[in-house]
């Protein structure tokens, strides 16, 4: 079974050059939701904290203000890279901002 991760988040298995979706085990749509829903009012809190619109919060940390608001509205979950952004600004939002004015 080949597995491959959209950039929504769905799996997909692969076959035969088509993709069928992969159907989340019974336990987890529940924890993702909450994921999600914690996660987007994790970001709007950190915006707000820095006292900051959706736009200028984009712009600092160099991503398209749609990505900003599908996260604060919980369409998609920061992963990665930008979720450890986050977790990093949380901390020490000055010296995150002023590191990515240099970059």
């Amino acid at each position: 079974m080949r597995l491959r991760l959209k950039a929504d988040g769905r799996v997909v298995e692969l076959r035969d050059g088509q993709e069928f979706p992969v159907q989340p085990l019974a336990a987890e749509p529940a924890a993702h939701a909450a994921a999600a829903d914690t996660s987007s009012l994790a970001v709007r809190d950190l915006r707000r904290r820095a006292c900051l619109t959706q736009m200028e919060f984009a712009a600092k940390l160099g991503v398209p203000v749609e990505t900003i608001r599908n996260w604060e509205q919980g369409k998609r979950a920061p992963r990665g890279p930008a979720r450890a952004l986050l977790a990093v600004i949380a901390h020490a939002p000055d010296t995150v901002f002023q590191a990515l004015a240099k970059v």
